[in-house]
């Protein structure tokens, strides 16, 4: 099961907000499973691991991909990701926060306009949408020195 980054924010509010803080509008890593050959390993499943640029905004998190883009082909094959906030060091100071589930193909022009009128940067109007449904979320503090962590999970129904 997943839900919206607004059920999640209603669930758990100070989880969410720093996970925005975190990722809205900045550099992310989205982890695909690519089922690509050629590779020189193995044929099966790899993870592949890209920057994103997420926008969270009107109880949603969304993400632009280009048309031509593998991500596209690895969602549309698996619509499962896992997604890290960049660092802002190599020590961890800014906190870490990643998120998995499930990214759902928006198609709708009404809530395009909705992603467009929420993100930080104007997208070509040929990218795709997709809206990344959580299922998991977990943040992580460094305070003196030791990882303090608070994890998230869907309550099952």
């Amino acid at each position: 099961m997943v839900v919206s980054w607004q059920e999640f924010e209603q669930a758990q509010p100070e989880l969410a907000d720093f996970g925005k803080k975190r990722i809205d509008g900045k550099v992310a890593y989205l982890a695909t499973n690519s089922t690509e050959s050629g590779t020189g390993l193995a044929e099966g499943v790899w993870p592949r691991v890209r920057p994103i640029t997420a926008i969270i905004g009107a109880g949603k998190c969304y993400v632009f991909f280009d048309p031509d883009s593998r991500r596209i082909q690895d969602i549309e094959q698996s619509n499962r990701f896992s997604l890290h906030c960049g660092m802002s060091d190599s020590s961890g100071s800014s906190g870490e926060f990643q998120m998995m589930g499930e990214a759902r193909r928006v198609d709708s022009p009404e809530e395009r306009v909705e992603a467009e009128a929420v993100s930080s940067f104007k997208p070509s109007s040929r990218f795709q949408l997709y809206e990344l449904m959580l299922c998991s979320a977990v943040s992580t503090s460094y305070k003196g020195g030791r990882a303090q962590r608070q994890h998230w999970s869907v309550a099952p129904h």
